[in-house]
């Protein structure tokens, strides 16, 4: 099947990717985050009998906890404050799930300024050092990194310290570390998929092509199982299988949690098994914003923005998802369709080449890197480089054997250089495929 760009015809990709991301098995950074610490600081401002009086720590603590319970950071941002205002000593029950609550808001700066403080007066905690090393991880910080994240491995606060020390060490190319941490994390996350996609990583920089084949494949798999493992889920499935759109997105959009990635996949991948490519732009986008390095999160944005023919925005994520699985068809093929399809010819070429080799029986990516070579090798003889010439149409032939053109083209190259022998027998070959 085609699609136009213009006068360029495109490949559209017929199946919605399968191996959609799962749901995260543990919980995320997030509201129950300050439970631990601040246990120990019950004895600091202990609460009263009866319930806290209004414009009191304790009445703005309590709603503050509520709010960041049930995911309203931007309201348990305001009440820590308050309590903070109040009592700036509240440092552990206050300041610390405020700086949670600004991690989970994206404030990174904001957020560690206020980690900073609590551990200047707390000393080094797992907890505090938890967070710090994730943001240093967010910041390629990598040494400060892997110190804080260590640190917290001593007790773990969360069962991905391990995945993010791992995670650390494979961005420091210290592969040795990475895999005995990220083999650490699958001990602890058997199910999770971002501990084997990063897995799959570090054996493919090992060069340990079927171990990383094989941590990839589990990624994949661990993505389509858990794809809908979500309460509203199937409730969206339903609405959009039986209502109007316009019905169906106020029960689908339940399920646009900006810092729950299963959330956002299902409902992305929902809306784009329902061919409702547009909807499922938001949650795809949110999803690549908040697991940068997983390829899962880049090709499914990418291919979206390229059934609705957003083709830079395709091109710039479908190029992140190459850097991490370089010869993985089903993404090479749309990332030179839309390279194609925005005029970026050499590059579309080289996309489109290897795509051919990975996958040769593919009909519609032979035809389309055919017609790019012919075009190519008309622009270099334009510029009397015949050589180069001759090496667009021997692939033009070669992508598609049964295509008369590439030899008429051959033969009037040949004949231009005074080789006639050549020319003769490439004529030859145009006659007999012309013919059939």
């Amino acid at each position: 099947m085609f699609l136009g760009a213009g006068s360029r015809p495109i490949p559209v990709m017929t199946s919605f990717p399968k191996d959609a991301p799962r749901r995260r098995p543990w919980i995320l950074a997030g509201a129950v985050a300050w439970l631990a610490f601040a246990s120990q600081a019950a004895s600091q401002n202990p609460r009263p009998a009866k319930g806290p009086s209004p414009d009191t720590p304790e009445f703005h603590l309590a709603r503050g906890h509520e709010d960041l319970k049930n995911n309203r950071y931007v309201q348990a941002e305001g009440e820590f404050r308050a309590a903070l205002a109040l009592d700036p000593r509240l440092t552990v029950r206050a300041r610390f799930p405020l700086a949670v609550t600004l991690f989970n808001l994206q404030e990174r700066e904001e957020a560690r300024k206020q980690f900073e403080a609590v551990r200047a007066e707390t000393g080094d905690d797992p907890n505090v050092n938890y967070y710090l090393g994730r943001l240093d991880l967010m910041q390629r910080n990598l040494d400060s990194a892997i110190r804080n994240l260590t640190i917290a491995s001593s007790k773990p606060p969360f069962p991905d310290t391990a995945y993010y020390l791992g995670y650390a060490y494979l961005k420091k190319s210290d592969l040795a570390s990475a895999e005995k941490w990220l083999k650490k994390a699958a001990e602890l996350a058997p199910r999770d998929s971002r501990v084997h996609e990063r897995l799959g990583a570090l054996y493919q920089a090992m060069g340990r092509k079927e171990d990383a084949d094989k941590a990839f494949a589990l990624a994949s798999e661990l993505h389509q199982q858990d794809v809908m493992a979500t309460q509203q889920a199937p409730d969206c499935g339903r609405s959009l299988d039986t209502l109007p759109l316009e019905q169906a997105r106020v029960v689908c959009q339940k399920l646009l949690d900006r810092e729950d990635l299963g959330k956002l996949v299902s409902l992305g991948t929902l809306y784009g098994r329902h061919g409702d490519y547009q909807e499922a732009l938001e949650p795809f986008r949110l999803a690549a914003q908040l697991d940068p390095d997983s390829y899962e999160m880049h090709y499914n944005l990418g291919l979206t923005c390229f059934r609705l023919k957003h083709y830079a925005e395709a091109r710039d994520a479908l190029q992140k998802a190459v850097v991490l699985r370089p010869d993985v068809f089903e993404v090479n093929a749309p990332l030179g369709a839309a390279l194609y399809a925005l005029g970026e010819d050499q590059a579309a070429y080289s996309v489109l080449d290897h795509a051919n080799r990975l996958r040769p029986e593919n009909a519609d990516i032979s035809r389309l890197l055919s017609q790019l070579a012919l075009r190519l090798a008309i622009q270099t003889i334009q510029k009397h480089d015949t050589a180069r010439a001759r090496q667009y149409l021997v692939r033009a032939s070669q992508a598609r054997p049964d295509d008369p053109e590439p030899h008429r083209r051959l033969a009037e190259l040949y004949e231009a250089e005074g080789n006639h022998a050549e020319a003769g027998r490439e004529r030859g070959q145009a006659t007999r495929l012309g013919s059939r």
